[in-house]
C-alpha cells in the first residue's frame, strides 16, 4: 500500500524524512493507531482531538490544524481502496529547528499515514481469554509524557515482548505506587459483582491528586459509554493487584483487538478461567457500534 507523507502518496520505499527529524532523532513526536471499517476510521474525530490536545499540552505545536490530518487519513484510505486496514498517523515536530524557541514558530511538522491490513487474531483469543503478566511498575505520575501516545514507545514493547516470550498475550503495567495502570498497549477493565471498573486515565484525576499515566484510550471510552446506555455501573478509580486476582471479570481495550478477555493473571485464573458475559456482552456491543458508525450512508 502506498503512505501518505507530507501531502503526497508514495511508495513506502519512498516515505523518506530528514535525518534531522525531531521523531528519528529523539522521538519527538505523537501517534494514533486507528481501525478502517467499510473505508471509514472509526471515531477518527477523536483521535485527531487526542492527538492535538497532546501536541499543545507537550508543546509539539501550539494549534494543530486538524484538517490537513483529517484529509491525510481519508485521502490514504480513499487512494487505497481500502475497506478494512489497520492506520497509523504519525506526527513529528519536524526539522530539529523545535528545538530553538527562535525558530519554533516556523518548523512544519512530519505527518505520516500508514495503512496495513488488520491483525489477525486467532479466535481462541476471544473465545478462551488470554493470559498476562503483571510487570514491575514502570507508569509514573511524574513524568509529564505519560498518559499521552508517544513515540517513545520501547519500554513498552519490551514488557509487551516479554510477556509473549512467557506464552502470555500483554503485561500489566503498573504505576510506582504499585496501583493498576493499564495493559502495556491497551486500557484496562475489571469487573466486580456487576460494576464495571477501570483506572483513571490523564485528565480525570481528582482535584489535588497526582496526573494519571494512563493514556485516555478511544475504545476505552466507547466501551464506558455502552456502559452507560446499558444501564451497567462503571467507576474509575485506584485499583490494586488483589482487585485484579479477585475480579469476576477482565479484559483490555484498544483499537485493534477492540475488547478482549483475560482469563489468568500468570498462573492464577480470573474466577472460572472463561470469558464473562459482561466482557463478551459489552464486546458485541462495540463491535455492533463500529458497523453502525461506519457502515455506508448513501446519504454522505
Amino acid at each position: 500500500m502506498d503512505v501518505y507523507l507530507n501531502g503526497k502518496m508514495v511508495r513506502p520505499a519512498q516515505a523518506l524524512v530528514p535525518a534531522d527529524d525531531a521523531g528519528f532523532q529523539h522521538a519527538v513526536g505523537l501517534f494514533e493507531t486507528m481501525s478502517v471499517h467499510h473505508g471509514k476510521a472509526f471515531r477518527l474525530e477523536a483521535h485527531l482531538e487526542r492527538l492535538a490536545g497532546s501536541a499543545q499540552q507537550l508543546g509539539l505545536a501550539r494549534d494543530l490544524d486538524l484538517d490537513p490530518l483529517r484529509q491525510a487519513v481519508q485521502t490514504t484510505i480513499q487512494h487505497n481502496r481500502l475497506d478494512r486496514a489497520r492506520l497509523r498517523l504519525t506526527v513529528t515536530a519536524g526539522s530539529l529547528s523545535l528545538l530553538r524557541p527562535d525558530d519554533a514558530a516556523k518548523h512544519q511538522p512530519t505527518v505520516l499515514v500508514m495503512a496495513s491490513e488488520p491483525t489477525a487474531y486467532d479466535p481462541a483469543y476471544f473465545e478462551r481469554g488470554i493470559r498476562v503478566l503483571v510487570a514491575p511498575p514502570a507508569a509514573n505520575p511524574f513524568d509529564a509524557l505519560a498518559g499521552h501516545k508517544t513515540l517513545s514507545y520501547w519500554g513498552r514493547l519490551r514488557t509487551l515482548r516479554q510477556a509473549a516470550a512467557a506464552g502470555a498475550g500483554e503485561a500489566i503495567w503498573l504505576n510506582i505506587s504499585n496501583h493498576l495502570a493499564s495493559g502495556a498497549i491497551s486500557n484496562l477493565f475489571l469487573v466486580k459483582e456487576g460494576t464495571l471498573l477501570t483506572p483513571y486515565a490523564r485528565g480525570e484525576e481528582a482535584q489535588g491528586a497526582l496526573p494519571a499515566p494512563v493514556l485516555p484510550g478511544i475504545t476505552r471510552a466507547v466501551v464506558l459509554e455502552l456502559a452507560q446506555e446499558h444501564s451497567i455501573p462503571a467507576q474509575r478509580r485506584m485499583l490494586s493487584v488483589n482487585d485484579l486476582l479477585e475480579a469476576d471479570e477482565v479484559f483490555l481495550t484498544n483499537s485493534s483487538w477492540h475488547i478482549l478477555p483475560v482469563t489468568s493473571v500468570e498462573k492464577a485464573a480470573i474466577r472460572d478461567g472463561k470469558p464473562g458475559p459482561m466482557t463478551q456482552r459489552l464486546r458485541e456491543a462495540l463491535l455492533e457500534r463500529i458497523e453502525q458508525e461506519t457502515r455506508s450512508n448513501p446519504n454522505d
